[in-house]
Formats: structure tokens, sequence, C-alpha cells
């Protein structure tokens, strides 16, 4: 009498006693407490506000009114920074900081690098450029030199308009707003809705170009309360693989000008960009180098659609871009194929995680528990760089073996060897909207719709300001421990947040060898996090070029140089300089690299042993390379082309 009922209750005792040991198997390994406290004693971080509340600040942006349930959704993004030497002193001690609390754009010295101007602002408003703060607002900046005439300007992007360049005056010792001189990037102005930019030299000229990254369609009023009935104002077409967002742009540095008003002009190539990678909604833009031809490829971290990789064919004047995928094995999901993932890409970045000298791609995605749990990304090689030539991304993503594949809803992610042991760790920016209502509910739902009625705001849940999505949530650094795989040290190091953030800049502020962060927070403070961890020897190498206008004597940085680093012990590791990989945040400009307790080693009266570093650049004239060996320390490095050598000059 009871065989049947048992026999009724087999199958799902089974699959319960098999999902357990599957959920076990699954679970990552933690890092024993002993060891967790011995890799946090390597790390200390003082934390110091940036900014405060400003007057009158604000929790949501003023939105069309299609866009009015959701506008806790809308107002997620905005916060940004980006460090540089916008001061002129030869330092990485400036940050240009975005805050969408009252959409100012601030320039100010960061604490301990020794500026002492006044912080200020940068607006178009009284320059002449059109400008509306009702419908307009920024959302990041880029530093660099965009007249290429060896001073540090800044790009500020924008939803409601094309982005702005403010471009440094000569003349102007002091750091002012008066000190830059505002002019569009395009002419006339579009009206845009960026979320991400990145400067990279990308026809392989040696002057750096412009890659933009456009979210909600061109020409949609996004900000804007008057814009009823909007024709162009769109939501995703779809949740894994929309491709109805606003156009991505790739523009050429064609010249530039010193002065009181300089210049730089920028040609917008419409076709540059194959048509599947030029609607994808971009939250994240990276370049780096993978084939070893020092021309950069293109890596865009697209939200609700497949990632691009973009292998560098281009020639100076001339670009020339196109598509590579990954290979999928029967072991391997879709999504987790480079270029065929439907997951929500949010940052990204490069590094030599696995010691190969080669560098591996990071990628944000969201990764929560009973929500929305997808994968981060880590893309080893697993074949040869020739492979992308012919269409194929070679590589495989070990984000789960090496412990990075859940963080949360993350966002930039950014990498630095913060304690010179000579491996770098990483930092993830993580969390969505802040309130006291879980919205995760009536997410889902959404996430589960027909993507065909996703494009309609109507279809979109309330999301407004009280309610919550990821709100709690805290931002990562992950260290390597001793079996290879990363843990979550930000609560131990000093680096845990109140509210959400957005995204990193990681510096040298002080000059004194460690590295520290800048992280920009979305409606709250943003902060400076000076390293306090104990000192080890280190290789800072600040990388520069000829300018290509002013009087023949000025440099500026020689963006996409790669260094390859030979230690004593025989290690070797490499770093490309491309400071502006990411969401919305900017590293300096110098190469920084951790030589370990163990580079004191070898030299007469205990001096710190020198290192050999191989340093590769491209200019119009081609490709080049020399070797020199250094001593542990600051060194500036002008990289010449007639003589194809390069200048050393040590810095303390």
């Amino acid at each position: 009498m009871l065989r049947r009922p048992w026999r009724a209750l087999a199958a799902p005792v089974v699959a319960v006693v098999v999902a357990s040991c599957l959920g076990i198997a699954a679970r990552q390994p933690g890092t024993p407490a002993a060891e967790r406290a011995e890799l946090a004693s390597r790390f200390q971080f003082s934390r110091t506000a940036l900014n405060e509340e400003p007057p009158n600040a604000r929790d949501v942006r003023q939105v069309q009114p299609a866009l009015e349930r959701i506008s806790g959704w809308i107002s997620a993004v905005g916060a940004g920074a980006a460090v540089g030497d916008i001061a002129g002193t030869g330092r990485e001690g400036d940050v240009c900081l975005v805050d969408p609390r009252d959409d100012s754009v601030t320039v100010r010295p960061l604490p301990g690098s020794g500026g002492t101007y006044e912080p200020f602002t940068l607006t178009p408003a009284g320059t002449g450029l059109p400008w509306d703060p009702s419908t307009m607002a920024p959302m990041g900046c880029v530093t660099g030199d965009f007249a290429q005439h060896g001073r540090t300007g800044v790009l500020v992007f924008y939803w409601g308009r094309s982005p702005v360049l403010f471009l440094r005056r000569d003349g102007a010792a002091t750091p002012t707003a008066q000190a830059f001189h505002a002019t569009e990037l395009v002419s006339p102005m579009q009206v845009w809705n960026t979320t991400t930019v990145n400067h990279t030299d990308i026809d392989g000229d040696g002057r750096p170009d412009i890659l933009v990254g456009n979210y909600f369609p061109d020409g949609a009023r996004v900000l804007d309360p008057r814009a009823a009935d909007d024709p162009r104002m769109a939501m995703q077409d779809g949740m894994s693989n929309a491709r109805n967002a606003g156009t991505a742009h790739v523009l050429r540095w064609t010249s530039g000008t010193t002065g009181t008003r300089p210049t730089a002009a920028f040609e917008d190539l419409p076709d540059a960009l194959p048509s599947a990678a030029r609607n994808g909604w971009a939250l994240a833009l990276g370049a780096q180098d993978l084939t070893g031809d020092g021309r950069a490829e293109l890596y865009i971290a697209n939200d609700f659609g497949a990632d691009r990789l973009l292998v560098n064919r281009s020639e100076p004047g001339r670009v020339r871009l196109t598509l590579a995928e990954g290979r999928r094995d029967v072991m391997t999901p879709k999504s987790k194929v480079l270029g065929r993932d439907s997951f929500k890409g949010m940052g990204v970045a490069f590094a030599d995680l696995t010691g190969t000298g080669e560098p591996d791609i990071l990628v944000s995605n969201i990764t929560l528990p009973y929500a929305l749990h997808e994968s981060n990304f880590v893309f080893t090689k697993d074949g040869p760089a020739s492979d992308l030539l012919s269409g194929t991304a070679p590589y495989r993503d070990r984000s789960e073996d090496l412990g990075l594949s859940r963080s949360g809803w993350s966002w930039d992610v950014k990498t630095g060897d913060f304690d010179n042991n000579g491996s770098p760790e990483i930092l993830q920016a993580v969390g969505f909207v802040k309130g006291h209502i879980n919205r995760w509910p009536e997410l889902q739902e959404l996430a589960m719709a027909n993507d065909s009625v996703l494009h309609s705001p109507r279809s979109w849940p309330d999301i407004v300001p009280g309610d919550d999505l990821s709100g709690d949530a805290d931002n990562r650094f992950w260290v390597r421990n001793a079996d290879g795989r990363y843990t979550d040290l930000a609560d131990e190091s000093g680096l845990r947040q109140d509210v959400p953030s957005r995204s990193f800049a990681v510096t040298d502020a002080d000059g004194d060898g460690r590295l520290d962060i800048v992280v920009a927070n979305q409606w709250g403070d943003s902060s400076y996090h000076h390293n306090l961890s104990p000192a080890a020897p280190h290789l800072t190498l600040r990388l520069r070029v000829p300018a290509a206008t002013g009087d023949g004597t000025a440099t500026t940085p020689a963006i996409g140089a790669r260094v390859t680093l030979r230690t004593a012990d025989g290690r070797v590791t490499a770093q490309q300089l491309q400071p502006a990989n990411g969401h919305t945040g900017v590293n300096t400009t110098d190469l920084q690299f951790g030589l370990g307790a163990h580079a004191k080693a070898g030299a007469a009266g205990g001096a710190a042993a020198p290192v050999t570093a191989e340093i590769s650049w491209r200019d119009a004239a081609g490709q080049h390379r020399i070797t020199r060996t250094f001593q542990p320390g600051r060194h500036t490095v002008v990289l010449t082309d007639p003589a194809r050598t390069a200048t050393t000059r040590p810095q303390s």
C-alpha cells in the first residue's frame, strides 16, 4: 500500500538532493579568517569627502512626461571622476568631478597633491555655446590633451547635447574657469545622450582620437519636461539583444592649435564602426592592443545586449574596425561567449591577472542572487592573437575560477597594484538606486515580459524616489589569496560607501609611490581614499611624446604605449597607457608597477635592484620599441621618433 506513495516521492526527493549537491558545488570557496586578516594587513586607506551636499540638492532628475513613472531609473547615472595634471605641475593630482545633485562639473586639487587653487566649475553657460540646464545635464568628464599642445583639458559629455571640449589657454598660470576655452566637439551641436567616452589613438597616428558611447536614441529629449509625445524617445527593444540606442561615434583627431583660444578638430566618421556595433546601449568603453601591433582593439560594453570587440586594422588617417566573437563549445553557455552575451555590460578594464604578460579583459555585469544572477567576465586568452584577424576572439571566461563572477549590480571596474607587491587588485563600483521599498519583484516581472513591449515606458513598473534596487550594495576591493582566487576586502580596507557608486579614478596624488583612489558616488558625497598601506618598491613611468602643436618643446602623454617589465627574479608583466577605459572614471597617465619586497635583494648595500623595461609605442611612422633599465622610483621618459630613443629623467 505504501509503495506507490514512496515511488511518487522518489523523483522530487532525488531532485532536491541533486540540486542541493549542485548548489554546494557551485558555492565559491571562502578565504580562511587568518588569511583574510593577513591580506587585509597589507592595505589601509584614509577617506576624505571631496564634495558636500550642495544647496537645493536633488535626489532625482527632471524628465520628460513619458518617463516620470520611472524617474528613479532614469536618474541612476551621472556621477563621474577623471584625474590628471590639470594644473600643469607635473603631478597627476587634480580631479574633475561630476555631481548629479546639482549637475555640476568641478575641478579641484586632491588632498596632499600640493595644489592650492580654489575649486572651480566648468559649464557651457556664458561661453556662447548652446546650453539649457532644464533639458541638459553632464554625465561624466574625461581629462586629456585634446588640442595636442601639451596642456591637459577636459571633455564633458551630457544627456541632451553633444560633448564640449574645455581646452587650456596659453598664459594661464593658475587653474580657473577662465583658463579654459569652451568649444564644440561636433559642430553644429547635436542632441546626444552620452554615457561614456574614451580618449585613445584609434588610427595609429600617435594622436588620440575619441570614441563616444550614446545611450538613449539620438534626438530623444530625455530630460525635457516639455517634451510630451517625443517620437524619438524609446526604452530598450529587448532585455538581451537591444539595438535601438543612440549611435556610437568614432571621431578622428585632425588638428589642434594653441593660444588664448585653442582649438581641437575631430572628424566624425559615421561608417567607422561595423553596423552591428553602432546602436548598442553603451555604458563602458575599453581600448587595448590585443594583437601586439600597437593598435588598440576596442571593447564596447552594452547594457541589455551583446558586448562588442572590434579588431583594429586602421592606418594613419583611415579607421578600419572589424568584429570578433568568441567560440562556443558544449561546456560554455552562450552568454559566456565574448560578443554573444545577453548580459548588462557596465564596466570594462584590462589587466594581466593570469601572469602571462598579456592583458585579460574584465567586464562588470549584474550578478545578484534571487534577481538578475548573471556573471561578471574575466576573459583570458585560450588561443593565438592572430585568431582575432580572422574574426575569432580567442578568449574564455574564467571569472568563476578566479572568484570574480559575482559582485552585485556592478558598474566601473578598475585595477591597480595598491600594495606594490607585483599583483593587481580590482575595484568594482556597485549599487543602483537607494531607497526603502524593494522593487525587485516588479523588475523581475518586467524582465519576463515580451521584448516587444519593453521599448514603451508605459510597460515599466514605477521606479521613483523612495524605491530601492540594490541600493545597499557595497563596492568591491578584490585581493588575490594564496590559492589564486580573489576575495573581497573592501570592508577591512576602508573602502565601503554609504551610497551607490558609479566609477573610480586611480592616481598617486601625493607622489609617495602608492596608488590612491577617487570614488564617484551617485546622489551622495564622492570621496578620496589616500593610500596609507605599508610602503614597497615601485617603478612609475611618465611616458611622453612630442606634442603636435605649439613651440616644439611641449610633450603630451603617450596614449597607447605599452611597457613590458622584467624584474630581477624573472617575472614579466605588462601595462598599456589607456587611462580612459571604463564607465565614467579616468585614471592617471602614469604607469605604476609594484616591485614587491624581493626587488630590494641583489644590489650592494641593500639598494633596490634595477628592472628592465621594453617600451613600445606607435606614431604615423609606425611602431617603435626601445629597452631601458631603470632603478625603482619615478621616471619621465620622452619617446622621440627621429632617433627612436628616449630621454629619461628621474623624479623624486
